[in-house]
């Protein structure tokens, strides 16, 4: 049983005693050990830093009720190969950990993020929303979330929300995903080229989804937890739609929109597409949709507008996180060029790994 215990130690080096324990069980084991003995049996062979076990503490734990409900994306901090240098783009599942995806990338910008991106949704389907940060290539800055990127994310249906600025542990779920691949893998590994490198990935991605025991999930895999989404990505962007009770304006492009002589900056991302204006509660402000979810507000009295994940409103009025946004709330709608489960039929990440 010892042998067994530094085998599996010796492939995953990072792995505690409460993963190997479940590990060594799910592989038909019999008599496993408690998770303190074989942590015993670790530290009897020198093979835990009393140091780096301090810092793992206990944390609240919040997720979505379902697989799709909200993915996580983010970029990794850039590192050196003999080649060039690589940008990992990682994609996280909020409710089941699954990591959706592990690309390395040449660098950070729109196009590259869009192109990786599109070969996810062709093969898992489309979430419901996704979280990212304020930083490029997704937001300018937290008063200026909107780009060509998360403008087309909206065009597919996807809602777009961004972290509170200078708060990385909104996407905490991600950012300890980071924390884990840093560990198991990069920290351990040098790389020739991207192509190398997403070999590297593919590999420990694998592991991690259907192997590797996760504390928050009760030491079951991510692939236990997580499902194809039902909503096919769209090899055609459907046509953006509005309500008969809203008024339609079509943004400018310098990213103005005009409306009753008045000329409010809404952003370059939504240039050439039409948005709706819509009344609010509050004598004077009216709210701006793209599809399905709220980017602007206006305020007709003083003349000033802002983005919908920037600057608040003022004291009893909604913000984003209110929920204005959401599908449910708005009139606006979507129409979606395909319908039915995802290509492929797979219904467990299993079958199509």
């Amino acid at each position: 049983m010892e042998r067994s215990v530094l085998a599996v130690r010796g492939v995953h080096r990072a792995w505690g005693g409460r993963k190997i324990r479940r590990v060594l069980e799910n592989r038909g084991k019999v008599a496993v050990p408690s998770a303190s003995t074989i942590t015993m049996i670790l530290h009897r062979h020198g093979l835990i830093d009393g140091l780096e076990s301090k810092k793992h503490k206990a944390f609240q734990r919040f997720e979505h009720a379902r697989p799709n409900d909200l993915w996580q994306m983010d970029f990794k901090g850039h590192f050196a190969m003999d080649r060039g240098r690589c940008h990992p783009l990682t994609v996280l599942d909020d409710h089941s950990r699954y990591c959706v995806g592990l690309r390395a990338c040449g660098d950070e910008r729109g196009p590259t993020v869009r192109d990786r991106l599109t070969g996810l949704f062709r093969r898992y389907g489309l979430p419901r929303r996704m979280l990212m940060d304020n930083g490029p290539p997704w937001g300018y800055d937290a008063d200026h979330p909107w780009t060509t990127l998360t403008a087309w994310l909206l065009r597919l249906g996807v809602g777009v929300s961004h972290g509170r600025a200078y708060h990385p542990q909104t996407q905490g779920k991600d950012e300890r995903f980071h924390r884990t691949l840093k560990v198991e893998l990069l920290s351990r590994c040098r790389y020739a080229d991207l192509t190398v490198c997403q070999g590297s990935f593919d590999g420990w991605r694998q592991t991690y989804n259907l192997d590797r025991p996760h504390e928050a999930l009760g030491l079951e895999t991510p692939a236990s937890r997580y499902e194809v989404s039902v909503r096919v990505f769209p090899e055609v962007l459907p046509p953006i739609e509005y309500g008969p009770g809203d008024t339609v304006r079509k943004v400018q492009q310098g990213g103005e929109l005009h409306y009753r002589n008045r000329v409010f900056k809404v952003g370059k991302a939504f240039r050439g597409d039409p948005v709706a204006v819509r009344p609010t509660q509050h004598d004077g402000l009216l709210d701006v949709y793209f599809c399905t979810q709220r980017i602007a507000w206006l305020d007709m009295k003083t003349g000033t507008c802002g983005s919908a994940n920037g600057r608040r409103r003022g004291a009893g009025e909604e913000s984003e996180e209110g929920g204005r946004d959401s599908a449910s709330a708005c009139q606006a709608s979507v129409r979606y060029a395909h319908s039915g489960p995802a290509r492929g039929g797979a219904s467990s990440p299993r079958e199509n790994p």
